[in-house]
C-alpha cells in the first residue's frame, strides 16, 4: 500500500505510526531482549508494520497454520500468518519507556507516552487481540477484546472510556481457556467500529482484512 506520510525518527516517538506499532505488539507480539516480534495474518498489515521499523532491522517470515474453529474444535481451517520481527535493543528500550512486558515479567502499560495517538494505538490492539463479528441471532455487530493479561485489558478499557466515542464496555471476565476478555456494548459497536477506522486511508495503518470485515459487519447490522 502506498501512502503519503510522515515518518517518524525513532520507534519509540508519539507518533500515530509508532501508535499503531506498538498496539499491534502489545495485541500480539513481544518484546525481548533480542528485539520485537509481532504477528499478524494480513500480509499488507505485515509489510507496513515492517516498513514503520525499518527494512534495515525488520523481517518478515511468512507460514500457513491451522486453526480451529471456535466452537467445533474437530473443524481446523488453514491461514497464512506473517511474522514481524525488529532485531535489537529496541525490545528492552520499549519495555523501559512503554511499559511493554519484558521476557518473563508483567507489564505496567505507560501508554501515556503515546498521547494524542489514542485511535491508532486502539486500531493496532484491537487488530491484534480483538474480535468483530456480525450477530445474525440479534442483528447487531459484536467487538471484544480478548488477551491474557487482565492489566492489559483494564488499560484498553480506559483508553475506550476516554476516546471521542461513546462506547460502553463491559466487565472483564474470564474465558474458558483461562484468559479474560471484555466486550463493547452491541448498540455501541457500530460507532465505535466506524471511529476506529475513521481516516485510515490517509494514513496506511489498518489491516485491509480486518476493517473489511468491521465495515461489512456494520453494513449488515444496518441493513439487519
Amino acid at each position: 500500500m502506498s501512502v503519503e506520510r510522515e515518518t517518524p525518527e525513532h520507534l519509540l516517538d508519539a507518533h500515530p505510526e509508532t501508535a499503531y506499532f506498538w498496539g499491534r505488539v502489545i495485541g500480539d507480539g513481544g518484546v525481548t531482549e533480542s528485539g520485537v516480534t509481532v504477528r499478524t495474518n494480513d500480509e499488507t498489515a505485515a509489510e507496513r508494520l515492517a516498513a514503520i521499523a525499518g527494512a534495515e532491522t525488520a523481517a518478515i517470515d511468512h507460514d500457513t497454520v491451522e486453526r480451529e474453529y471456535a466452537h467445533d474444535a474437530s473443524i481446523t481451517r488453514r491461514e497464512d500468518s506473517y511474522t514481524v520481527q525488529v532485531h535489537g535493543p529496541i525490545g528492552e528500550r520499549a519495555a523501559a519507556a512503554l511499559g511493554l512486558p519484558f521476557e518473563a515479567a508483567s507489564g505496567g502499560y505507560r501508554l501515556d507516552v503515546l498521547a494524542g495517538c489514542d485511535r491508532e494505538l486502539l486500531r493496532g490492539i484491537i487488530e491484534g487481540c480483538g474480535t468483530v463479528c456480525f450477530k445474525s441471532s440479534s442483528g447487531t455487530v459484536g467487538i471484544s477484546v480478548v488477551h491474557d493479561d487482565r492489566k492489559l485489558l483494564e488499560r484498553v478499557q480506559g483508553l475506550i472510556d476516554a476516546a471521542d466515542v461513546e462506547a460502553p464496555c463491559g466487565e472483564v471476565s474470564e474465558t474458558s481457556s483461562g484468559g479474560y476478555w471484555f466486550g463493547i456494548d452491541d448498540a455501541a459497536a457500530p460507532a465505535f467500529g466506524a471511529w476506529l477506522y475513521a481516516d485510515s486511508d490517509a494514513t496506511g495503518l489498518f489491516a485491509p482484512s480486518r476493517r473489511r470485515k468491521t465495515e461489512r459487519s456494520i453494513e449488515e447490522a444496518g441493513a439487519y
